[in-house]
């Protein structure tokens, strides 16, 4: 790296020792990476690190080629082999030249690995101890053989999901050992839904040769090596796929990447360049492809935004303005108010993740029935699918209890309501579960935009109510919003932070405004594209318009998985408090009263749903083209500039501490894209930020590339 770099690099360090190969099979010597530091903190891959691999390994070169040693293996501390390149390092690099340089160093440590055996006959060895994404999987796949140990944590390669592209051989080699339709799954696919590979599922598609368990991993991995060296031990290769093979699976992947991410960011695209010419290719013209695109992407600002989303996820861990945890009550009996599928799916995961009894209450018994068994038969498919151990499935069946005597909850110590969004209905709710609960009893709502304060207005103590906001669904959304109301007490607080943290959810706390963060934003988004509906832009025209953000789904999509009538039941909601920055939608309003499904069935497993094309009668004939009536770009524009006046207000009325945490909310509960930073990266980046409100949301180089880099 150049002299502009201004990190300072946490080192992983390569220690070189020599094992006896038994058999009489000769020594291999073993590198073990290892920064110095507990499991807390992993193995990364900065500079100096990768400097001190590669002199580690020319000196094992050097030894190969005198004949001392018989094989080579590289491991890792325990848990880790290494989490990746140091990304720190990555956003500190100043220009292309440096950006290109760090490519080919790692390229050039790498590449002894893999050329080993050609050279001098010995054969390299990844005994992969625990997780190794990226970089730390490149180092593995760089060399001839590889184990995985039982209980390592994760294996993938997910760069293209934060802007950047296997850069340090992966691409090259991955197609080449399991086939080009794997190797899309293991750069593309698997990324986008930030799902790595499990051990198993590792050694299933080949990108491990054995799987050893965890207690003897590596003297079982070291064994196994001598019989591979004495050839005892054959390892099949897979033949490369022929060409008209590789040009149909290149051509599915562009087809769907064109739908699904467009021009929005520009990581998948180049690393499926790299895929499609990966066949052909020398190593060395291969390599130098992955150096150029790894150059190019790093001075992209999709790549620093999507490093600045990277970290924000990380830090959410420890929310902001979250107070003292000490402050928390024990939890130690859940009540939920409600059985229906929201109430059934918080009542397991508390019940599952808590470890507490769970009693759910509903008006009359074939309500509390069907939840009781939502939470069975939940536990039942988990068991049968291995991902619930069948006696942790008996528990959580046994913890959950159901009635339609409400002073059930009378034992409880935190109540939650998950009733229909109906401020009278919840204020009621509210009012009989004070006289019935212990004066220290927090109580909860799950409302997903009414206001909290208002809820709670007419309790004897109010202090005790909080906001605490899932998603759906509750199992699979890792957001959770932590409301607070104008009375509401630290100790309710801490106990809504408490709670969220052993659920294994993020929290963000959130101001009692309405639709507090992700529904004010998300339907806000709506609206819009509504309102440029109803003034005449073609449905279809609208629902494409936003394609550019590169959103996980469509606007008419979103509003199918939403539900129609929640849509228009928010939006009205929002507006009556937010007025017109909220339009009105005649259109919606005629498709919920007709029950009119507003989108197609999609015309592939993981392409969008097209707008089902015949709602265009509620909201009148298109105009197109007639005065200010929008095209594409101008609904696009129109969205930015409401995103960018709303998040304005939003922090000016104090909603959240900052930008930071609008944009973690936005990724974790609307799946905005790392490339966008959530949205106020975007906002800056498009001068919409300046235009708008003439200051950018943060300052010049946190998630874009400085100007004048």
């Amino acid at each position: 790296m150049t002299e502009t770099s201004t990190f300072t690099e946490r080192v992983t360090h390569s220690l070189v020792r020599d094992v006896q190969l038994p058999g009489g099979a000769g020594v291999l010597a073993l590198v073990t990476l290892d920064n110095g530091l507990d499991h807390t903190k992993p193995n990364t891959l900065g500079p100096q690190g990768i400097a001190e691999l590669r002199a580690a390994l020319e000196g094992v070169r050097e030894r190969a080629r005198a004949g001392e040693i018989a094989a080579v293996g590289v491991t890792g501390k325990p848990y880790f082999v290494a989490a990746g390149a140091d990304l720190k390092g990555i956003t500190s690099v100043g220009g292309h030249d440096e950006a290109l340089e760090l490519g080919r160093m790692g390229h050039a440590a790498y590449r002894i690995l893999g050329d080993l055996r050609a050279e001098t006959g010995v054969p390299t060895f990844a005994f992969v101890n625990g997780l190794a994404l990226g970089g730390g999987l490149e180092v593995a796949l760089n060399c001839d053989y590889r184990t995985v140990a039982s209980d390592a944590a994760a294996l993938g390669l997910p760069e293209t999901g934060i802007g950047l592209v296997p850069g340090w051989g992966g691409a090259y080699l991955v197609p080449r050992l399991v086939g080009v339709e794997k190797a899309v799954d293991v750069i593309l696919t698997r990324p986008a839904a930030n799902k790595p590979f499990k051990p198993a599922e590792a050694l299933e598609i080949g990108l491990v040769d054995e799987l050893f368990e965890a207690a003897d991993f590596l003297e079982q991995s070291i064994a196994w090596a001598a019989k591979v060296v004495t050839g005892e031990i054959e390892v099949p290769r897979r033949e490369l796929d022929p060409q008209p093979v590789w040009d149909a699976v290149i051509g599915a992947a562009k087809a769907r990447l064109d739908a699904v991410v467009g021009t929005s960011r520009p990581a998948p695209v180049r690393a499926l360049e790299l895929i499609a010419g990966a066949r052909d290719a020398t190593k060395e013209e291969a390599f130098a492809a992955e150096d150029q695109a790894l150059a190019d992407l790093v001075m992209t600002d999709e790549m620093r935004a999507s490093i600045y989303a990277f970290n924000l996820v990380g830090a959410g861990k420890k929310p902001a303005g979250a107070p003292d945890p000490k402050l928390a009550r024990p939890v130690t009996r859940v009540g939920v108010v409600g059985a229906g599928l929201m109430a059934a799916q918080m009542a397991f995961l508390f019940a599952q993740r808590l470890g507490v009894p769970v009693v759910m209450r509903d008006l009359d018994q074939e309500r509390v029935d069907k939840g009781l068994g939502f939470v069975r038969d939940t536990a039942e498919k988990l068991a049968a699918r291995g991902r619930l151990a069948p006696e942790a499935a008996a528990r959580i069946v046994a913890s959950v209890s159901g009635t339609t005597d409400i002073t059930e909850f009378a034992g409880c110590d935190f109540v939650i309501e998950a009733v229909t969004e109906v401020m009278g209905l919840k204020k009621k709710v509210f009012a009989e579960l004070e006289g019935i609960i212990a004066p220290e009893t927090i109580l909860a709502t799950n409302t997903s935009a009414l206001s909290v304060t208002e809820m709670a207005a007419d309790l004897a103590h109010p202090e005790r109510v909080v906001g605490i906001h899932f998603f759906n669904p509750v199992a699979q959304m890792p957001l959770v919003e932590v409301i607070t109301a104008e009375k509401t007490s630290d100790e309710a607080r801490a106990t809504a932070f408490a709670i969220t943290k052993k659920l294994r959810k993020t929290a963000i706390g959130s101001a009692d405004r309405p639709g507090f963060i992700v529904n004010r934003l998300l339907l806000l988004v709506m609206g819009q594209v509504l309102h440029a509906i109803e003034n005449g832009t073609p449905v279809e025209v609208a629902d494409r318009a936003l394609a550019p953000l590169g959103f996980p789904m469509p606007t008419f999509e979103l509003m199918d998985l939403v539900g129609p009538a929640v849509a228009q039941h928010v939006l009205t909601s929002l507006r009556e408090d937010l007025g017109d920055r909220i339009p009105a939608s005649a259109g919606l309003a005629k498709i919920v009263e007709e029950g009119t499904r507003v989108v197609l069935d999609a015309p592939a497993k993981g392409l969008p749903k097209p707008v089902n094309p015949a709602i265009q009668e509620y909201f009148g004939a298109p105009r197109p083209g007639e005065p200010g009536v929008l095209d594409a770009d101008g609904v696009l524009d129109a969205v930015l500039a409401a995103l960018t006046t709303e998040i304005g207000l939003m922090l000016d009325e104090g909603v959240v501490p900052g930008p930071e945490q609008i944009d973690l909310a936005m990724i974790l509960g609307a799946g905005w894209g790392f490339h966008t930073g959530g949205i106020t990266p975007y906002l800056d980046r498009t001068g919409y930020s300046e235009k708008v409100l003439g200051r950018r949301f943060l300052p010049d180089g946190v998630a874009n590339v400085p100007t004048g880099a």
